[in-house]
């Protein structure tokens, strides 16, 4: 069925809008407020995308538009606890802010030892405390103007979380990012905000979690900003693991300066209905960037990334790999654009995109795509879909492997492909724990060394 954005799509969001800014008695700085202004504004006159657009065409957002959500309200932070300590990093992380149903929670929250010229807390408080700061990188990334949900997002801010690294600063240890909807977040919507600012010379690892921690459904619209300055090295890991009956939305984009480098694991296994917009944009001479992503979805889940490697500079390499593994009624889509500006010559870039389908039922589109204006460049791309290796899987029952055994073992050895180049533990072992339980694995069968399948899995 073909879905069709309507005015009363919005409106219950704008409705919200003003029922908050009536109520609300917070003092904010006036360029905060037509900053939000305009975003509603910008929703208000565009709404929601309909499957006629060229970007959502593979992806039905009924679920969110004709659903009657509520504003998150703050909880006690005990709502939350043992949801918290669940998903926590405990020592493994340097700092936790913990977000409850969109709001910080202080309490299941730890700042730790940072270094000097480090500053990390909510972002309502860096808006007083650092306000120039903030209003010359807040939304100047994130563009209100092509993406609804950006917008929409926008419109709602007011708190989340603000990164802020001097030059030359180097965090040994992640910075983690928890942001939990536990009982009260059901029906609905949050608009979690990061902003992270990271200045010349700066070494880091920051995690984003998003989870369920006992709500139903609803919404998570969230967005994030990275400004990496010359010479950085940011580290990038998201975990989505919402409820299966949530709505997540995601935006994030990346500026990287000159000799910048960034990398990212995104990885999905949660919700019923995903969004992931990943814009990395390579904006200074030297600058590199390493997209990574890994699907775990079955049911009637459906997960679509969309990622833009924009190489605007000379010399900027850049690799992408996105894997899917796909069961039940599942669906999924990927489309990945490379880039390339008219002054980006000696680019080098390369995009691949492959997926295991584990049913008959489970469907997967893919669109790497490459635009490219420069004529001393070398990019590629590739995409491919399939089943499980049938010789594989009678190679392992040859040597007494039961055959559900050896497709779980296959597709988890497929899917390991990834989680092995993620260099945060407590990322690597919950998606390595997950695909465990999700195949059923033996003990025995539980393998850390999975070099001997690379090459049969490869689809």
């Amino acid at each position: 069925m073909t879905q069709l954005a309507t005015a009363q799509d919005r409106t219950v969001h704008i409705d919200l809008y003003a029922r908050l800014a009536r109520e609300s008695r917070v003092e904010r700085a006036p360029w905060l407020d037509e900053l939000r202004r305009a975003a509603m504004g910008r929703f208000e006159q565009v709404g929601f995308p309909s499957r006629t657009d060229e970007e959502w065409r593979f992806t039905d957002i009924s679920p969110i538009t004709k659903t009657q959500f509520k504003l998150a309200e703050r909880v006690p932070d005990e709502v939350a606890t043992d949801a918290a300590a669940s998903f926590s990093f405990g020592t493994d992380a340097v700092s936790e802010l913990v977000f409850v149903n969109g709001h910080f929670a202080p309490g299941l929250s730890r700042i730790g030892k940072l270094p000097r010229g480090v500053k990390v807390g909510r972002l309502s408080d860096a808006i007083n405390e650092q306000g120039d700061l903030v209003e010359k990188n807040l939304a100047r990334l994130a563009d209100i103007e092509k993406n609804p949900f950006v917008a929409l997002n926008t419109g709602f801010l007011s708190d989340g979380a603000f990164l802020h690294f001097a030059r030359g600063t180097v965090v040994d240890q992640p910075i983690h990012l928890l942001f939990v909807s536990a009982k009260g977040a059901d029906l609905s919507v949050s608009h979690p905000r990061v902003l992270v600012i990271a200045e010349e010379n700066v070494q880091a690892t920051i995690v984003e979690s998003y989870v369920g921690g006992g709500a139903g459904v609803y919404f998570t619209n969230a967005v994030t900003e990275i400004v990496a300055g010359p010479g950085s090295h940011i580290d990038h890991c998201k975990l989505q693991q919402e409820s299966l009956d949530a709505n997540h939305v995601a935006t994030m984009q990346v500026r990287l300066g000159r000799d910048a480098t960034f990398v990212s694991h995104s990885a999905t296994i949660g919700a019923k209905l995903t969004r992931n917009d990943l814009n990395c944009h390579m904006a200074g001479q030297g600058a590199y960037a390493t997209l990574n992503g890994l699907v775990l979805v079955g049911g009637n889940q459906h997960c679509d990334n969309h990622t833009l490697l924009d190489h605007a500079e000379p010399n900027c390499p850049s690799h992408e790999l996105y894997k899917h593994v796909l069961s039940g009624k599942s669906t999924a889509v990927f489309k990945g654009k490379i880039l390339v500006r008219q002054p980006a010559q000696k680019t080098d870039s390369k995009q691949t995109s492959k997926t295991l389908l584990l049913s008959d039922d489970s469907t997967m589109n893919s669109q790497p795509a490459l635009e490219i204006y420069a004529d001393d460049v070398k990019c590629t791309h590739g995409s491919t879909t399939g089943p499980v290796d049938e010789d594989m899987v009678f190679y392992l029952r040859s040597r007494g492997v039961g055959l559900e055994a050896a497709k779980h073992l296959l597709s988890y050895a497929f899917a390991a492909d990834i989680t092995r180049r993620i260099k945060v533990e407590p990322v690597r072992r919950r998606l390595e724990d997950f695909m465990a339980a999700q195949h059923g694995l033996p003990q025995d069968l539980r393998i850390t060394n999975l070099g001997a399948f690379d090459e049969a899995v490869q689809t």
